[in-house]
């Protein structure tokens, strides 16, 4: 239990409310648990977040924008815009399978939230899909990639890889041989970009 002396912010109410999720799981966790954790009231935890959903929708919001932060590095970083594509779409898979192979309880339980606050999930994609637009941007720009709509076709590369970080498929992540159809759709996709396709 944290001391009650120190400042309650919205961070530290958002990793109590991770802890809480993981040991109770979202149909059980409540706010009061939430409150009793951070050893404060629960109208402390209502002054930063005014219901439950909002609480819910931020936490989510939280652990999606983990991932966010990660892959935002390699949208600027060093490499041809080839590079980069590989190494974005490497990171998310292994970002995903990394949360649902180390806490399978917490990935669980945030797969659950997900389905009930669409809001954080539709701006997380959104994000996810505008930085790998900015790569295959640069990789057009450049000559590398034949890509006359960006977005449209980082809409496309996300959907056509959904298989390696949509939760849904998540217990076929950690089965033999995911690594090379991983590898083997990167290269069809890449391929597919490429500006000088030769057969």
């Amino acid at each position: 239990m944290a001391p009650p002396t120190e400042t309650l912010t919205a961070e530290r109410i958002l990793a109590a409310t991770e802890e809480v999720l993981r040991r109770h799981g979202p149909a059980k966790a409540t706010v009061v648990d939430v409150a009793r954790a951070l050893g404060v009231s629960h109208g402390s935890v209502y002054r930063h977040f005014r219901t439950k959903a909002a609480l819910r929708e931020a936490v989510t919001k939280r652990w999606l924008d983990r991932t966010s932060q990660k892959l935002a590095g390699i949208v600027s970083g060093d490499g041809t815009p080839e590079d980069r594509l590989r190494a974005w779409l490497a990171a998310l898979f292994e970002a995903k399978r990394h949360k649902a192979g180390d806490d399978p309880e917490l990935f669980a339980t945030y797969t659950a939230l997900t389905d009930e606050v669409g809001l954080s999930v539709g701006e997380h994609i959104a994000d996810l899909t505008a930085q790998l637009a900015r790569i295959i941007e640069a990789g057009a720009a450049s000559g590398a990639f034949t890509a006359p709509d960006p977005a449209a076709t980082a809409r496309a590369v996300f959907q056509a890889t959904g298989r390696f970080h949509d939760p849904c498929h998540a217990r076929e992540w950690q089965q033999p041989g995911v690594q090379e159809e991983f590898e083997a759709v990167v290269d069809l996709l890449v391929r597919g970009l490429r500006a000088d396709v030769t057969p």
